[in-house]
């Protein structure tokens, strides 16, 4: 069986590595990007079937990363989900906005599995 490969683009090292360990534990293949500059290359190289974008991230937000993303041909088709600590009402409209595959508001172990297992699953 294939599985399932997840990028998450997060500038914070210590949350990379817990996010990874969760998602590996649920049995999927983990990469991790530390920064939003060069963030489109790691999606043409690891091809994931998901992003997790944080949001808040020195020199380029995840929501301009994500417009990036989708005016690219290479990455327009990739899942994207916005992953954050920001307001959930904020993080809803952002995903709903530019037209991703949900949000994750960071915190919960439990949502973020059944979240990420929900858009998979589509």
């Amino acid at each position: 069986m294939i599985r399932q490969r997840i990028l998450v683009i997060d500038d914070d090292p210590a949350h990379l590595d817990s996010t990874r360990g969760i998602l590996e534990a649920e049995g999927y293949e983990v990469a991790t990007h530390d920064q939003p500059f060069g963030s489109t290359n790691a999606i043409v190289k690891f091809q994931p079937d998901l992003v997790l974008l944080d949001v808040n991230m020195p020199g380029l937000s995840g929501d301009k990363l994500a417009d990036v993303y989708r005016a690219n041909a290479r990455t327009r088709s990739t899942r994207v989900m916005l992953y954050s600590s920001n307001d959930e009402d904020a993080l809803r409209e952002a995903s709903k906005r530019l037209q991703l595959d949900g949000y994750i508001c960071k915190g919960s172990p439990a949502t973020l599995r059944i979240r990420v297992a929900s858009v998979l699953s589509r």
